[in-house]
């Protein structure tokens, strides 16, 4: 791939990974980025995955037309992106480590039987790093995900790299749906940092950009505004559109009856944006991401040892840590002889901020029947009023 005449991609894919962080389902593989910059003196960003070093440091020569680069800038010091650092060093024993000061002081601790000894150079905010024709400025943006966290502007070229913002789930060839893989990747990796990704998003937005190069994920090119506000918005946990996400877990099914009728009285309603995720069997990054896109959410869970269906309860903590906030909740619950599963979600979510319970909740004892029917079609009416207010206010 080239990014532009003298910026050009070695970074790879891997198609057979199916877990990132050993936890995120990624059925599309993923890709590590790296960039090299050719000037008169070369800079390559971040390094790659371990697996993928023999390839990365012959793709580094073959793009340099054999010249030995100067730099490694180490934007990010998580292993898929720093693992090869010691080889490269090895392999270029004149190359100088550029990275924030937190940064250099994680190398030890990844690559203990490394000497870095004069072979690193410190940046802070605002710093910068000149190539020749290309000059790099460096903005600090911690705990995006990592406190060592850089991200560097080239004012030559207008490019944003941008580490782990704006990256997303998948290998390059799958390049489209960004917006569905780049939420899921944003709200579990990053979700608990808004507050930090809005100063990130202070600093670079008044910057002449053509296109962000991130660590993950395609380069994206100008016009950029679907991004940076898609970002704003996450960051800022505010609900993409107006819709219900119904998320709930069953035990022998009675849980899943009342919650896909609910979404079906919801759809005859008019409610055009309406998802349903079963805990038990769907991906727990997915439900989160479902779950943060809209403005109503609509938990269902039997009792389980007078306590929430475990599912749930996860998920509810998956929440809580990710700062799941600012969003209208509903309740269902079911137990057969003493049912406390609605109390329970309500106590959790109500730790969380902006939270505001609507409608009221349905109990069901076991299955359906006609009480409990006409409380969930009353539910139903009652989010539908709400999404109505919602969209008028």
């Amino acid at each position: 791939m080239t990014v532009t005449e003298n910026i050009k991609y070695v970074g790879i894919d891997d198609e057979s990974v199916r877990r990132f962080e050993s936890q995120y389902p990624t059925p599309l593989g993923m890709s590590y980025n790296s960039y090299v910059i050719i000037d008169k003196h070369i800079a390559v960003m971040d390094s790659v995955e371990s697996t993928g070093g023999d390839r990365w440091l012959t793709d580094i020569l073959t793009q340099t037309d054999g010249r030995n680069p100067d730099y490694l800038v180490v934007q990010h010091m998580e292993p898929d992106h720093s693992a090869n650092i010691s080889r490269a060093m090895h392999h270029f024993p004149e190359m100088k480590i550029v990275a924030s000061a937190a940064a250099i002081k994680m190398l030890p601790q990844f690559f203990p039987e490394t000497d870095f000894d004069g072979r690193t150079v410190a940046v802070k905010e605002g710093d910068t790093l000149e190539l020749g024709e290309h000059i790099l400025h460096f903005y600090t943006a911690p705990m995006v995900h990592w406190p060592e966290v850089i991200v560097s502007y080239e004012e030559h070229s207008r490019t944003l790299f941008s580490a782990d913002a704006f990256g997303k789930f998948g290998s390059l060839q799958f390049a489209d749906n960004w917006a569905g893989e780049a939420r899921r990747y944003y709200l579990n990796i990053v979700g608990r940092y808004g507050n930090q990704v809005q100063a990130l998003l202070k600093k670079v937005r008044g910057l002449e950009i053509e296109r962000i190069a991130p660590l993950h994920g395609p380069v994206l090119n100008a016009p950029l505004d679907r991004y940076f506000n898609l970002y704003d918005t996450w960051s800022l946990y505010r609900p993409e559109c107006r819709g219900v996400a119904v998320i709930y877990a069953s035990i022998y099914g009675g849980t899943t009856e009342a919650a896909l009728e609910l979404a079906d009285r919801l759809r005859n309603n008019g409610v055009e944006q309406v998802v349903t995720m079963d805990l038990t069997t769907c991906d727990m990054s997915e439900a989160v991401a479902q779950a943060f896109r809209l403005s109503h959410i609509v938990l269902a869970s039997p009792t389980y040892d007078a306590g929430m269906f475990p599912p749930m309860h996860d998920f509810i903590h998956h929440l809580a840590i990710k700062n799941f906030r600012n969003r209208t909740v509903a309740y269902i619950e079911n137990g057969s002889w003493a049912p406390t599963a609605a109390r329970l979600m309500s106590q959790h979510m109500a730790t969380m901020p902006g939270i505001t319970e609507a409608g009221h909740t349905v109990t069901i004892k076991s299955r359906l029947n006609e009480v409990s029917r006409k409380a969930l079609h009353e539910l139903a009416d009652s989010l539908t009023e709400s999404l109505k207010a919602a969209a008028e206010a």
